[in-house]
């Protein structure tokens, strides 16, 4: 092993004695630092003079500022997507030629019946019938006379007239809902009352736990009696379409 050191040792002195004396100067030569900055002393000058080239008429419009005419429409705004269980509520307002063709035979047989909405809930009602409704509605009292206008659904023993199918939401669209014209119809209800559940108590505890907690709940709902259901025939519905155009 010292054999070895010693070898390497020599061929490392002989190879400094080999140097040139040009390479050691090089070696040993100051290191200077020189900016390399783009300041107009190192720049060449058709670096410099380059810009001339560019046309007065270019910059010019470069430099203006785009301004719109005052007739100019408005940019539209981004269409914001619907909320969830959003809906829209269309009412059909065509006479049509079925329409304008069943509607006396629809007329002229009692006994109808038609699927009113009432908050969005659907009730299959005729006159006389008593509907209580799932919740309170609020700004009612008993005794006063409401006008149901959103029905999906008009018919007889042998006919029905119907509005078109709903329309299910999307994630591009809402839901869509459509009714038939109220004026092919009268129906009205009353408020008969106010019904309120028994009281309930619900018992709720968490696991590992030794508190129970009671929670008591106790609904109220409002009652309504169907007074009128009528169908209006041809000539009634005809003027009214007439009149309101």
């Amino acid at each position: 092993m010292a054999l070895f050191a010693r070898t390497i040792r020599r061929s490392l002195l002989d190879t400094h004695a080999t140097v040139s004396p040009s390479l050691r100067l090089s070696f040993r030569a100051p290191i200077t630092t020189v900016s390399h900055t783009l300041e107009t002393g190192n720049v060449p000058d058709p670096l410099i003079q380059s810009s001339h080239h560019i046309s007065q008429a270019i910059k010019d419009k470069v430099n203006a500022t785009t301004s719109l005419p005052d007739s100019a429409p408005a940019p539209e705004s981004p269409a914001s997507k619907p909320a969830p269980n959003s809906r829209e509520d269309i009412i059909s307002q065509h006479l049509t030629p079925s329409i304008r063709q069943l509607l006396p035979y629809l007329h002229s047989q009692p006994n109808h019946y038609a699927s009113i909405h009432i908050h969005g809930r659907p009730y299959l009602i005729t006159a006389g019938d008593t509907v209580r409704l799932p919740f309170l509605m609020p700004d009612v009292k008993p005794g006063d006379v409401l006008r149901l206008t959103r029905a999906t659904h008009i018919g007889s023993r042998d006919y029905t007239l119907k509005a078109p199918e709903t329309i299910k939401g999307t994630a591009d669209h809402g839901k869509k809902v459509f009714y038939l014209d109220e004026r092919l119809f009268t129906c009205r209800a009353r408020v008969v009352g106010v019904e309120s559940e028994p009281m309930r108590i619900e018992e709720k505890t968490k696991r590992r736990q030794r508190h129970v907690k009671h929670v008591r709940s106790k609904h109220k709902y409002t009652v309504l009696k169907i007074s009128e259901l009528e169908v209006k025939s041809l000539e009634e519905y005809e003027r009214l379409v007439n009149g309101a155009a």
